[in-house]
Parts: structure tokens; C-alpha cells; sequence
């Protein structure tokens, strides 16, 4: 259990200094155990469950958990799902001005305490996203900003645990078996094991508990199974007794009647009415006859933001970039299904509807002896996409209220930026990628947030990208001035090799004449996380674009 701190560090006398900031990958059923470095270590997680081993002390770990090791803790990553772990490390050292001289400093900064408690977490990833995405400065200036930034996070932190209730400890730790139960649900679970993973009392963790959830572990747990087995029911002619093990009932009889006692159906009369069809026709004029309400659902494409925005949770897809923060739901877990498509890992999914955002008919043809499938236009606009979304999936209205609402939040959000922004002034967004290639975006990807009546107009170039439909093009780096806006907005590949090009083009004489570099217009983000133009990504530009032209 995590205990509050009882001794504050000597804060006045410690100066923070970064060393560096990287985002590390752990692959599926992996076991890592890291080296112990001479100096501290922040561990932010994004995406991804499992266990740490701090000083041979367990924690569960999932998406936002944060965690603060000392000079010389072991640390041990233990992933043991199918999705792969990505987190943030940041390392840096502390020195001590006492006496007239200066010490490295080794102590626990919280004592007795390892992971740490924020809000709001979205603050959390902004700030350590902005210490990523500026790791590459080399001059002065952009190392004292960068510099900054980490002061910022260092305070943030601090400001947030440096005298913290002991009962968030409590909560935390009750959190963290929440996260458990999420993913693995179908094991031989008790209250007693619950509590001993949470190491609190019994009777403060079934409080706790039902706070955070509304409802006791053992109803909440049922509920899980329930949901779980719903899907199987939709898509599976099992026997109950199969499907009642698979979710984690010792036998069906109790299964059917926990079901019945939750849904008012039988196990069977549900399966029934799920397995009601709908004939539709898709993007390249199938059609095809898709459950009325599919629970297995793999989309293959880049615009998964689009379902999640209303309320469809695939279950797999093309997982280009795990770290994405799509899902705030800890119980919402995507299978990667590859790239290209893997039918054997597709088939083992059991999917119940695939949708496929491409028009390649021979992949079709391979793809839909999976499942129901029907292909979709990511690169319409988003308009198009929710509405067709809403009448696939019987949620016209959703997807409308949607629309209206994020209309209403751009129109307020380029408003509010008439003070930074000219009126009629251009914008461009170039990235690198396939090695040294150099691309302009078109009707994909961030570029689709920047063109608006209140915002930005493309380049004459780039909008006849735009009427041809294309989502990007790629251009030689001598053609650069016949594309760059009065803004540019370079995307940073995650590739070794792109980024060095993208990192030698910004160093040359071309890039420095441009007029935008010259005014300072240049802004700079990670394309792995910003270059969708799905629903989901759309919103939360509404929130970085003003931090990124403004220089929050």
C-alpha cells in the first residue's frame, strides 16, 4: 500500500536537472527487467496492463499511472496481455545547494512512495509530450525552454504529492485492482485476493470500491462476465457451459441464472435477438447483410476515432501507433491484427463485422470469408463519415449531435484565436516518411483541423490536393517554397531514418529562407500521435491547436 509521505524532501535547496526523455515500447507476454540507473526516473504509461516489480514491491500499472523511482531502485516490467506497453522514461538528477556547495542528491523526494496521483492527467501528457516532442533542440534557447518545461512537470508533480491526503493513497490502490479485475475477469477471483492485492482494509476497500464504481466487487465483477458473454452469445453456437467457463462462471446453471437476474432474458433468448441482420451498402457498393447490434467489431483503417466517438469499441484492427490515447476506458483493450492484414489473427479474434477502409477488391475478397465485411471511405470528410457511421450502426441522432457540437466548439475555438492568427493567412503540414520522402497532407490527417472560415486557407498548391481528393502528396524538397503557408506545421516522424531527413531539412539554407521560418511560424509535433483525422483526434486538436500557437 502507498503511504503518505511522512518527511518532506529539503525542497528549497534542490535544483532539478533533466537528462533526458524517452517513449519505450514493451512487447505482448514480455518480461523486462531494467537496468537500475544512478539517477531518478519518472515512468509514465500510456497504453497497456500489467505488473511492476520496485524493489521487488508489485504494482499494477495501466494507462496514466505515474511512477517516481530513486537513484538505483530495480525495476521490473512484466506485460503479461497481448497488447503492447508504451511508456514515457524521464531521467534526471537532482543537486543540493547546501553550505556554499553543491551535492548530487540521492534520497526518496516522497518517502516511502513510488507512484504518484495528478489531476488532471490530460495536464500530465501535455507536458510530457511537449518534453518529448522538444528532445531534439540543440541550440541554447530551445534547451533552456526545454528546460522549462521539465520545471513545469517537476512542479506539477510535487504540487500534487508532496503533501497528499493518505487516503488517495487508499483510493489508488483500489484503482489499481479495478484495473485488474478489467483484465482478468475470467479467472477464479475473490473479494480476499482483491483486498490482498490492494493491501487495505476490508471493510475501507468494499467503500472505496463501491465509490469509485457504484456497485460491490462481486457485482462488479459479475457485470464484467455478463458483458463478455453477451459477445460470445451474438457470434458463438457454444454450448452455455463453454461460454459460461470462457467469462469466468464455475457452472452455467449459475450463469443462466445471473444472466436472467441482469438482462431479463435467458443466455439463449438474447443470442437470438442479437443475431438479427441489417442489409447495407458500403463504400464501393457491396451489399452486405451486418448484425443489427455487432459486438466483435475490427476496423482495419485510420480513422478508429470515428467509431469511439459513438460509443463502438472495436475489438481489433491496423495499430500503427499504440500509444495513441484513444481509450480512456480501462476495460476497452484492441487486438493488433497487423499490417497488412493478418487473416489467421483476424479469424482467432472471431470478429462479427470487419470494416475495411480500403478499396482493394482481392483483400476484400480474402477479408470478408472472416466475417460480414463492408468498406469505408476514411478519407471523406468528417461530416460524411459520422453520418454514415449513424446509419450503419442505428445512431443517426448520435452522430448528429456530435457533429453539432463540435462544430460549435471549432467555431469558439477559432474565435478565441482571432487575437493570434491574420485573417486569410495560409498553413502547411509537411512530415516525412517511407525513409527520406517528403509529403504534403492533403484531406487526411491534422491538416483537416487548420482549414476553416475563422482559421487557416491552404496554399493554391496544396488546395488543388485538396480538390483532387487526396489525402497527401509527395513533393521534392526544392518544391518546398511553392507549398509552405504562412504557417507550418512540421509533423516528427517517429523513424529513425525520416526524422533525421525532417532534422537535416530544417537545418538547411532552404528552410531557413522560407518566410515562415524567418517569423517564427514554425510549429512542430509528433506525427505518430497528431496526423489522424479521425472524429476522436479532431476533438482533442480543439484543445492542442491553441497550446501549440499560442506557446503554452
Amino acid at each position: 500500500m502507498l503511504q503518505d509521505t511522512t518527511s518532506s524532501a529539503p525542497l528549497r535547496s534542490l535544483l532539478f536537472h533533466l537528462s533526458d526523455v524517452e517513449l519505450l515500447t514493451r512487447s505482448a507476454r514480455q518480461i523486462v527487467e531494467e537496468e537500475a540507473p544512478p539517477c531518478y526516473t519518472l515512468l509514465i504509461f500510456t497504453n497497456g496492463t500489467g505488473r511492476l516489480y520496485i524493489d521487488n514491491q508489485p504494482f499494477l500499472f495501466s494507462p496514466d499511472h505515474c511512477y517516481l523511482l530513486s537513484p538505483g531502485t530495480s525495476l521490473q516490467i512484466e506485460n503479461g496481455t497481448d497488447t503492447v506497453v508504451c511508456f514515457y522514461r524521464i531521467t534526471f538528477t537532482v543537486i543540493q545547494a547546501r553550505d556554499q556547495q553543491q551535492v548530487l542528491y540521492t534520497e526518496d523526494i516522497f518517502p516511502n512512495r513510488y507512484e504518484l496521483r495528478v489531476y488532471p492527467l490530460s495536464r500530465l501528457i501535455r507536458l510530457t509530450e511537449q518534453l518529448y516532442a522538444g528532445r531534439l533542440g540543440k541550440g541554447d534557447m530551445e534547451w533552456f525552454k526545454q528546460h522549462l518545461h521539465f520545471q513545469e512537470l517537476i512542479g506539477f508533480l510535487l504540487e500534487h504529492n508532496l503533501h497528499s491526503d493518505p487516503s488517495l493513497s487508499l483510493t489508488q490502490s483500489v484503482e489499481n485492482t479495478i484495473h485488474y479485475l478489467n483484465h482478468n475477469f475470467m479467472d477464479s477471483i475473490t473479494v480476499k485476493q482483491l483486498v490482498q492485492l490492494a493491501n487495505v482494509p476490508h471493510w475501507q476497500y468494499t467503500s472505496i470500491f463501491q465509490e469509485l464504481t457504484g456497485k460491490k466487487p462481486l457485482d462488479y465483477l459479475t457485470e464484467l462476465r455478463i458483458n463478455r458473454s453477451k459477445e460470445w452469445l451474438a457470434i458463438s453456437n457454444a454450448p452455455l457451459r463453454d461460454i459460461a467457463h470462457r467469462v469466468g462462471f464455475a457452472d452455467e446453471y449459475y450463469f443462466n441464472r445471473r444472466f436472467r437476474q441482469t438482462t431479463g432474458v435467458t443466455p439463449r433468448q438474447y443470442a437470438i435477438s442479437m443475431r438479427q441482420r441489417v442489409l447495407v451498402k458500403d463504400w464501393t457498393g457491396h451489399e452486405v447483410h451486418i448484425p443489427l447490434q455487432p459486438l466483435r467489431i475490427i476496423y482495419y483503417g485510420e480513422t478508429i476515432g470515428d467509431l469511439v466517438t459513438l460509443g463502438i469499441h472495436p475489438i481489433g484492427g491496423n495499430i500503427p501507433n499504440p500509444e495513441n490515447r484513444l481509450y480512456k476506458d480501462p476495460t476497452t483493450i484492441i487486438h493488433d491484427v497487423g499490417f497488412p492484414f493478418n487473416t489467421e489473427r483476424a479469424s482467432a479474434l472471431e470478429p462479427d463485422l470487419i470494416i475495411f477502409a480500403n478499396s482493394d477488391e482481392r483483400q476484400y475478397e480474402q477479408i470478408s470469408k472472416i466475417a460480414p465485411t463492408i468498406t469505408y471511405n476514411s478519407w471523406a470528410t468528417l461530416e460524411e463519415r459520422m453520418h454514415i457511421l449513424g446509419d450503419w450502426f442505428g445512431k443517426k441522432r448520435e452522430a448528429e449531435q456530435w457533429l453539432v457540437h463540435h462544430h460549435n466548439k471549432t467555431k469558439t475555438m477559432w474565435q478565441q484565436l482571432q487575437s493570434s492568427i491574420n485573417a486569410g493567412e495560409t498553413a502547411s503540414v509537411f512530415t516525412y516518411d517511407h525513409g527520406e520522402r517528403l509529403f504534403v497532407m492533403g484531406v487526411t490527417g491534422f491538416s483537416t483541423a487548420l482549414y476553416h472560415p475563422l482559421g487557416f486557407r491552404p496554399v493554391s498548391k496544396i488546395q488543388d490536393i485538396l480538390d483532387a481528393g487526396q489525402g497527401y502528396k509527395e513533393i521534392q524538397e526544392s518544391s518546398l517554397p511553392q507549398y509552405a503557408g504562412d504557417r507550418i506545421f512540421m509533423l516528427l516522424p517517429e523513424n529513425k531514418i525520416s526524422r533525421r531527413a525532417a532534422e537535416d531539412m530544417m537545418n538547411s539554407t532552404l528552410w531557413q529562407s522560407l518566410p515562415a521560418v524567418q517569423s517564427g511560424h514554425v510549429y512542430m509535433a509528433e506525427e505518430a500521435k497528431w496526423n489522424f483525422g479521425d472524429a476522436f483526434t479532431r476533438d482533442k486538436l480543439l484543445e492542442m491547436l491553441p497550446e501549440l500557437l499560442q506557446g503554452f
